[in-house]
C-alpha cells in the first residue's frame, strides 16, 4: 500500500504538468496555503499551559526574526525594485515557527501531532515559494516549474551536430533548432554557464547558412540562460514570426550575464565579472564565426527583461559599433544593486569613473549624436500613468545619471526610468517609443511584451521577409529623402 502511495505521490507534478495548470491565478496557490494555515494549527494544538506561555511566544518570535531578517537581506541587497507582497513576509516568519514547534513541541506529544508538525514544515515553506512566485512570476506554470526542477527538455532543443548536418544536407525542419552552445571566454575571463542558440528555419537552407541578423536575449537579476526559453516563452514566439514569415527569423543567443543564479553582474565589468566583455567580445564574434550571422550593427539587436532590459540599454549606447536596436522591459534607469552608493561599492569597488562607463544616461551625453539606434521601452500600464507623450517630469540638468536628485512627480520607477531615458535618447538622435502593456513585474508580462514587441524589432533588424513597421506612438523625424531599406530606413 505505502509503494502504491509512494508511487501516485511521485507521478503528482508530471500529470499536473501535462496540463499547464497555473501557478500565477489557478487553483493550487490558495489550496496549498490553506492546507498548511489547518496543518499548522494542527501542529499548534492547545497544548500545556507552559506550551501556550512559553514554548508558543517562542517560535513566534523565532518565526518574525526569520521574516524580519529575509526583509533586511532583500531590501539591503537591493535584490528586487517591486515590493514584496506582504503575504510573502507572513509566510516566511510561519516557516520560521513552525520549524521551531516542531523541535520544541516533538517531546511528549501525541504521534499525529508529530506527524502535523512534521508535514507543517515543508508545507509553510512551498507556501512561501508559491507566494515568492506570485510576486516574481518564475514559474507561470505546473510545467514550467517541472522542467526547470528536472532539467527537462527545452521546446525545439537538439545538438550543434545535428543541426549542422541538416543544414549540410539541405534537411529545413519545420520549426527553429534550440542548440546549447559553449562559448569561449577568451577575451573576457568570465565563467558562465552553459547557453543557448535558436536558428529559424531559413537558417537551415544553405550551406554557408544565410547572413541573418541577431538578437541576445538576457534575464533578469536571478537567471539561468534558460529562463527566457522556460519562463518566457520565447521559442514558441519566434516560431510563430518564422512560420507567418516563410521560416524567417532573427537568429537568437540566450545569454548568461551572471555566471551564477545569484550573481548580479548587472552586465557591467566590475568586482562580480566581466559580463559586460563577455557578452561583447565572447557572444557576438562567437555567433559569427559559428553560425554565420551577419557582423553588420544595423542587424544586432537585445532584448533584456527587468535588469536585462538595463543591459539592453546599456550595452546598446555604449557599444553603437555593435548594436542598432533593443527592447527594455521594465528596466531601471542603470545599473542597480541597491542605492547609488551601494551600487558602487558592489559592483565597481567604489569607483565612480567605472560607475560613469557603465551610467546609461552619461554614456549618451558623453557620446553626443547616435545614428541608427533605436529602441522600445516597455512598462506596465497597471502602474504608469496613461498617457506618455504629455506626462510631466521635472529633472535638474546635471541630475541624470550624474548622481544628483531626481524630482519624480510619480512612483513608478521602471516608467520613470524608461521616460528619461527615452527623452535623453531622443535628444540624442536615439529613435525611441515607451509602450506600455498591461502586466506586473513577472515573466508574463515579459513574455506578452516580447511578442507584441517582436515584429518590430525582427522588421528593424532587416529580416527577410518581415516588412519594416514603425514604432508605436512614435513620430519619426522627417527625412529630406527616402532612404534605401539597406541603410536602416526609419531609425
Amino acid at each position: 500500500m505505502d509503494h502504491v502511495t509512494g508511487s501516485t505521490a511521485s507521478l503528482t507534478l508530471p500529470v499536473l504538468a501535462e496540463y499547464h495548470i497555473s501557478l500565477m491565478h489557478g487553483w493550487i496557490p490558495g489550496t496549498v496555503q490553506a492546507l498548511s494555515v489547518t496543518v499548522l494549527l494542527l501542529a499548534i494544538g492547545w497544548r500545556s499551559r507552559r506550551w501556550r506561555l512559553l514554548w508558543l511566544p517562542v517560535a513566534a518570535a523565532v518565526g518574525a526574526g526569520v521574516a524580519a531578517w529575509a526583509h533586511w537581506y532583500i531590501t539591503a541587497g537591493g535584490l528586487a525594485d517591486d515590493p514584496a507582497p506582504h503575504l510573502l513576509w507572513w509566510w516566511i516568519a510561519f516557516s520560521g515557527a513552525a520549524a521551531t514547534i516542531l523541535v520544541l513541541g516533538w517531546r511528549g506529544t501525541a504521534w499525529w501531532r508529530r506527524g502535523a508538525s512534521l508535514l507543517a514544515v515543508p508545507l509553510c515553506l512551498l507556501s512561501t515559494l508559491l507566494v515568492l512566485n506570485l510576486w516574481v512570476g518564475y514559474f507561470p506554470t505546473v510545467q514550467t516549474a517541472w522542467n526547470q526542477l528536472t532539467a527537462g527538455p527545452l521546446p525545439d532543443q537538439t545538438d550543434l551536430a545535428t543541426v549542422n548536418a541538416m543544414a549540410a544536407n539541405g534537411i529545413r525542419p519545420q520549426h527553429g533548432s534550440l542548440v546549447p552552445v559553449t562559448i569561449p571566454d577568451d577575451a573576457s575571463h568570465f565563467k558562465h554557464r552553459g547557453e543557448l542558440a535558436y536558428l529559424p528555419p531559413a537558417w537551415f537552407v544553405s550551406s554557408p547558412p544565410p547572413q541573418l541578423p541577431t538578437v541576445m536575449m538576457i534575464g533578469g537579476e536571478f537567471n539561468t540562460p534558460a529562463d527566457w526559453a522556460r519562463a518566457g516563452n520565447a521559442v514558441r514566439t519566434i516560431d510563430e514570426l518564422a512560420a507567418a514569415h516563410d521560416g524567417n527569423a532573427p537568429v537568437f543567443v540566450f545569454v548568461d550575464s551572471g555566471g551564477a543564479f545569484n550573481n548580479d553582474t548587472e552586465c557591467v565589468n566590475g568586482k562580480r565579472g566581466n559580463a559586460a566583455d563577455h557578452l561583447t567580445k565572447d557572444v557576438v564574434p562567437y555567433m559569427a564565426s559559428s553560425f554565420g550571422v551577419s557582423s553588420d550593427p544595423s542587424r544586432w539587436g537585445i532584448v533584456g527583461w527587468s535588469m536585462g532590459g538595463t543591459c539592453a540599454v546599456d550595452l546598446t549606447v555604449m557599444h553603437p559599433e555593435l548594436f542598432s536596436s533593443f527592447v527594455d522591459i521594465a528596466g531601471n534607469m542603470g545599473p542597480d544593486a541597491g542605492t547609488k552608493t551601494q551600487t558602487i561599492a558592489r559592483l565597481f569597488g567604489g569607483s565612480t569613473d567605472a560607475w560613469d562607463e557603465f551610467d546609461p544616461a552619461t554614456v549618451i551625453r558623453r557620446h553626443g549624436r547616435y545614428d541608427g539606434v533605436s529602441g522600445w521601452f516597455a512598462v506596465s500600464s497597471d502602474n504608469a500613468p496613461k498617457r506618455y507623450h504629455s506626462l510631466a517630469v521635472e529633472t535638474d540638468a546635471d541630475a541624470i545619471g550624474l548622481g544628483g536628485q531626481d524630482k519624480i512627480l510619480y512612483p513608478d520607477d521602471q516608467t520613470a526610468a524608461a521616460q528619461r531615458l527615452c527623452k535623453l535618447g531622443r535628444a540624442n538622435g536615439i529613435d525611441c517609443a515607451i509602450v506600455a502593456q498591461p502586466g506586473k513585474h513577472d515573466w508574463p508580462f515579459a513574455s506578452n511584451v516580447f511578442a507584441t514587441a517582436l515584429p518590430w524589432l525582427a522588421g528593424e533588424l532587416e529580416t527577410p521577409e518581415v516588412p519594416l513597421i514603425a514604432l508605436p506612438s512614435a513620430p519619426r523625424a522627417p527625412m529630406s529623402a527616402p532612404a534605401p531599406r539597406t541603410e536602416s530606413v526609419g531609425r
